[in-house]
Parts: structure tokens; sequence; C-alpha cells
């Protein structure tokens, strides 16, 4: 799965990345490495200046501090998905606007919980690559009744 994440940023680089299918495929490829902790691929596809604000601003993380976070196996999704997403673009820039699910395990390791988040994540154009810039998410649903 690493050897698809860095091949695709490639063949993204070389096309319009800021493309709907371009990106659209490439943010599913960020989903995918949030959930396996590919920090290889995500210290390649954020941007320096990145910036991730969380659930009303519970945590909010640098490039740094995310690359850091994933590393950590209890930072690691069973599984996560976006779904209805729309793209906004003007210039360089495009936003995705959808909704992720995130299927955690809970703390006795054996039973699953899911969590909506409602999303915007900000992609920006620089030399032909796409970086993403920024992230805010905010739970709208949770199986754990939060």
């Amino acid at each position: 799965m690493m050897f698809f994440c860095c091949s695709f940023m490639g063949a993204v680089a070389q096309a319009d990345c800021l493309n709907t299918e371009n990106l659209l495929k490439l943010d599913a490829q960020y989903e995918t490495a949030l959930q396996v902790g590919s920090v290889q691929f995500l210290d390649k596809l954020l941007a320096p200046e990145f910036y991730w604000v969380h659930n009303l601003a519970s945590l909010q993380e640098t490039k740094a501090q995310l690359l850091m976070r994933i590393k950590k196996p209890e930072a690691q999704a069973h599984q996560r998905r976006s779904h209805d997403v729309s793209a906004h673009r003007l210039g360089n820039t495009v936003v995705l606007q959808g909704l992720s699910s995130v299927d955690k395990l809970n703390p006795d390791g054996k039973t699953l919980r899911t969590s909506r988040y409602q999303f915007m994540r900000t992609y920006v154009e620089q030399q032909g690559e796409c970086k993403l810039l920024a992230v805010q998410t905010m739970k709208v649903w949770s199986s754990e009744g939060n």
C-alpha cells in the first residue's frame, strides 16, 4: 500500500493535480495514509505550513505534530473513508468538503466505534504538485454517544 501511495503522488504531480478526479483519488490516499500511519506519504503531501483544526478546536496540529501523532498505534484507525465529497476551486486552490467516517477500536480492543466528521480540506498547487495546506474537522455523529 505504501508503494501505491507514493507512486500515485508522482502521477498526480505530472497531471493537473487539482483536476477533481485526480484530487479525489489523492484525497482518498490521504485518508489511507492517516489510517496506516504513512509518515513518508504525508510528509510529501502536506505543505510545510499545514495546519489541522480538530473538533471544536479540541486539538490543533501542525505538520510536525501530525507526523509524530500518526506514528503511535493508538492513533491509527481501523478504517477511514470519505463520502459525499464536493470540490470548490478558485485559481490554484481547491477546497474539498464532505463527510469522513472513521472506525477505531474501543479501549477493550475488541469492539469498534464509528465517528462521522464534516471536513474541509484545502489543497493548493505548487510547481505542479498538490499540497494539503489545511484541514478542519467537526464531529457530527458517533456510535459512542458523544
